[in-house]
C-alpha cells in the first residue's frame, strides 16, 4: 500500500503513469502531462455529501487514491459537502445532524491514514464558502451561462435522473458544485465516473469563458452485490460493505451476493477485485494460487483453473483485513463510540424516512395511473 508524501523527483512519466493507474478516464492525458511538466503545485479535489455511513469506495478506495496521488506530487483536497447534502435534503435538511455525519467522515479517512497534512487538505463547504461573497458570483455566473436543461442533466450527481421532479435547491446544485472546482483552485477533478456530467460542465464554461479547464481523473465505481447493482449504494444496506460492518455481516454479504458462475461480467466481486483489491492490496490468494494482476484472474477463469469455491472466502477475508482499522478505531475513545452510535442512529432515521417516501410515490403513481384508466 502506498503512503501520503511528495514525489516530484519521479519523472514526468513515471508521474503520469501513477495518476493515470486509478483513472476510468481522463479528460484530458495530454493536459496532465502539460500540467506535470510545469512543475507547479496540483491540486486535486474530491467531495463527499455527509449522507450517513460510509462505504468501501468513499473510504478504503478513497485512501488509496489520495495516497497515489500524494505520492506522485499533487495535493488532495477533501471537500465535505455540508451544504449540499441539504441542498440534496439528506438527513432531512437537518445541518445539526449532517455536521455530526461529516465528523464521522473525517474520523473515517484518519482511521485508513489520511489525515490534515502537507498533501492533504479536509475542507467543510461551510467554512470556505459561507463568508465569500466572490463565490456566489460565480455561482450566479455559471447559472447565467447554462440552460436549466443542460443543468438538470447533471442530475445524477445527486444520485437522481433527468426526470425526477427537482427541488430549486437541487437545480442550483450542479452550479455550486461546478464552482467549488474554481473556488478551490482545482487543477484536476478526481471524482467518480458518475460525477462526469459536471465536470464537464465546468470545461464547457470555461471555454465559454476563456478560463484555464479543469482536468477530470474519474475512477471507476464500485458495484453493489445484488445483480445489474452499477453503483454501490447505500439505500440497499445489504449490497454495500459499510466501514463500520462487523466481519460477520461483511461474510454474510459476500456470501449472498450476485456472483455467476464461469465469467466475470457484471460480477461486482470481480469488479472489486480489479478496481479495489489488487490495487490496494497488491495481491489475493485463492485457493492455493495467488493472483498480482486482474489479467492472471481473468486468464484462470477463462482455462477453467479458477477455484471458485473459495472466491467468496479469500474477498472476504480480504475486505475485513482492510476495515479492521476502521473497526478499532471507532472502539477507542467513548467519544469515537458515541458519534459511530449517533451515524446508525441518523442512519437509520434516513433509511426509513426514504422508504416512506418511495411508497408514497409509489402510492402516487398508481393513482394517477387509476385517473386515466
Amino acid at each position: 500500500m502506498s503512503t501520503l508524501g511528495s514525489s516530484k523527483e519521479n519523472s514526468v512519466e513515471e508521474r503520469l503513469q501513477t495518476i493515470l493507474s486509478i483513472a476510468a478516464e481522463c479528460v484530458s492525458e495530454a493536459e496532465l502531462r502539460a500540467l506535470l511538466e510545469s512543475q507547479k503545485e496540483i491540486i486535486c479535489y474530491d467531495g463527499f455529501e455527509p449522507s450517513g455511513r460510509m462505504h468501501l469506495a468513499q473510504a478504503v478506495l478513497k485512501a488509496h487514491i489520495v495516497r497515489c496521488l500524494t505520492g506522485a506530487g499533487c495535493k488532495f483536497v477533501l471537500w465535505v459537502a455540508d451544504w449540499f447534502a441539504k441542498m440534496n435534503h439528506k438527513s432531512g435538511g437537518d445541518m445539526k445532524k449532517i455536521h455530526r455525519l461529516g465528523e464521522y467522515f473525517i474520523e473515517v479517512w484518519k482511521s485508513l491514514g489520511i489525515d490534515n497534512c502537507d498533501s492533504v487538505q479536509i475542507l467543510w463547504a461551510r467554512d470556505e464558502i459561507g463568508s465569500n461573497a466572490a463565490y456566489w458570483e460565480l455561482v450566479m455566473d455559471i447559472a447565467q451561462t447554462f440552460t436549466v436543461k443542460r443543468i438538470t442533466r447533471c442530475s445524477q450527481i445527486m444520485g437522481r435522473t433527468d426526470s425526477d421532479t427537482l427541488s430549486g435547491s437541487q437545480i442550483l446544485y450542479p452550479c455550486m458544485q461546478c464552482a467549488d472546482i474554481f473556488n478551490l483552485n482545482a487543477d484536476i477533478c478526481q471524482l467518480g465516473t458518475d460525477q462526469r456530467k459536471v465536470n464537464m460542465l465546468a470545461r464547457e464554461y470555461c471555454e465559454a469563458k476563456g478560463r484555464k479547464k479543469p482536468i477530470i481523473l474519474s475512477h471507476n465505481m464500485l458495484m453493489g452485490l445484488s445483480e445489474g447493482q452499477a453503483k454501490m449504494s447505500k439505500s440497499n444496506p445489504m449490497s454495500a460493505i459499510f466501514v463500520d460492518d462487523e466481519a460477520e455481516l461483511v461474510r454474510e454479504k459476500i456470501e449472498k451476493s450476485f456472483c455467476p458462475q464461469d465469467t466475470t461480467e457484471n460480477s461486482p466481486l470481480f469488479n472489486w477485485i480489479k478496481f479495489l483489491i489488487l490495487p490496494v492490496n497488491g495481491s489475493l490468494t485463492i485457493g492455493e494460487r495467488t493472483y498480482t494482476t486482474y489479467e492472471s484472474v481473468q486468464a484462470a477463469v477463462d482455462d477453467k483453473s479458477f477455484a471458485w469455491q473459495y472466491l467468496k472466502p479469500s474477498v472476504s477475508n480480504v475486505i475485513n483485513a482492510m476495515l479492521e482499522p476502521v473497526r478499532q478505531h471507532f472502539k477507542s475513545t467513548s467519544e469515537l463510540r458515541q458519534l459511530k452510535a449517533d451515524v446508525e442512529a441518523i442512519s437509520a432515521q434516513s433509511f426509513q424516512q426514504k422508504k416512506q417516501e418511495n411508497a408514497q410515490e409509489d402510492q402516487n403513481i398508481q393513482e394517477q395511473q387509476t385517473e386515466k384508466s
